[in-house]
């Protein structure tokens, strides 16, 4: 009898949760993207989005809310209600927020809640295609010869492309100077006028201006070479050992999320991902497709933000 009323009850708990995840989504869903259009995580979230909408019948409305490295649109759905319709996509700049920021509006851990990735993608190094620098050597040669001279673009203080900055130089044991922009695509636009010497980004906000040959890729993270630009070496490959960064794009909720929408969330963007559609323009992208456990993605959160610490430590970034 014992047994039979403790089966019943968590029948009776677990009958609304199921019935809550085969409802959602009953309406649209907004996805926030805290940086401007055209970036990677901006294309990234609308393929992904727009394969939601095909699945679930509803409508996945991307916004783009930019400014503060990303804080302005973390923190509007860090405070918004833990419904599943309203989410924020974001790359390996959400692990890099607790090393620029002092006291950031929401609780980096806690707040918002990882669900799952949309897409890996290994970084590259690009500069303008008739520019002085057409190897990866040969640019660290120049910039050992005019310590700080160079330049390299990012998408804001505080971003993937300018950790990445840091790091290279860390590794490679040059002085190049950073120029913060709106997002990578504004800094790959100034690369490719003239107006900074290089920028380090996700093989994604590389690639289009590479194939129209306005941009040289000189070097890409990763231990082989990428399918898509099977010419150019890894970083290893072209001198450059211990540099392995890696971005990912993912999902976040805010805390208190129903655990069974999440649920749902992982396993609509899980098959997403894996469709040939989605797989095939990821690829293209020179990335690799997602949707790993909400359990797997919180870990290389932590794990990510831990690896950046001795970064921020050397290059001495000053909290803002």
């Amino acid at each position: 009898m014992k047994n039979l009323r403790t089966a019943l009850a968590a029948f009776l708990l677990a009958a609304p949760l199921a019935a809550l995840a085969q409802a959602w989504p009953a309406k649209p869903v907004k996805i926030i993207v805290p940086w401007a259009p055209g970036g990677a995580v901006d294309v990234v979230t609308r393929k992904v989005a727009q394969k939601l909408a095909e699945q679930t019948g509803q409508p996945f409305v991307v916004e783009n809310k930019p400014g503060a490295t990303g804080t302005i649109g973390l923190a509007l759905v860090a405070k918004s209600a833990p419904d599943g319709y309203t989410l924020v996509a974001n790359d390996m700049a959400y692990s890099l927020l607790p090393h620029v920021f002092a006291n950031l509006p929401w609780d980096h851990e806690k707040d918002l809640v990882p669900v799952t990735t949309m897409m890996d993608a290994p970084y590259g190094i690009a500069v303008r295609a008739d520019g002085p620098h057409k190897t990866l050597a040969g640019m660290f040669a120049a910039a050992k010869a005019n310590p700080g001279k160079l330049t390299f673009g990012s998408g804001g203080n505080g971003t993937g492309p300018h950790f990445s900055g840091e790091l290279l130089m860390l590794r490679a044991g040059i002085e190049l100077t950073h120029v913060p922009y709106k997002g990578a695509a504004e800094a790959m636009t100034a690369v490719i006028g003239g107006q900074v010497d290089m920028l380090l980004a996700s093989t994604a906000s590389l690639l289009g201006q590479a194939r129209g040959g306005k941009a040289r890729i000189l070097a890409v993270s990763g231990d082989k070479r990428q399918p898509v630009v099977p010419d150019v070496p890894t970083f290893a490959e072209a001198g450059l050992k211990d540099f392995g960064v890696l971005n990912f794009n993912g999902l976040w909720a805010p805390k208190g999320t129903p655990p069974a929408v999440l649920e749902r969330l992982q396993a609509e963007v899980q098959k997403a991902v894996a469709s040939p559609d989605v797989k095939a323009f990821f690829e293209s992208q020179g990335g690799i497709a997602g949707g790993a456990t909400a359990a797997q993605f919180a870990q290389r959160v932590r794990d990510t933000t831990k690896m950046w610490e001795p970064v921020a430590a050397k290059a001495k970034i000053e909290k803002q």
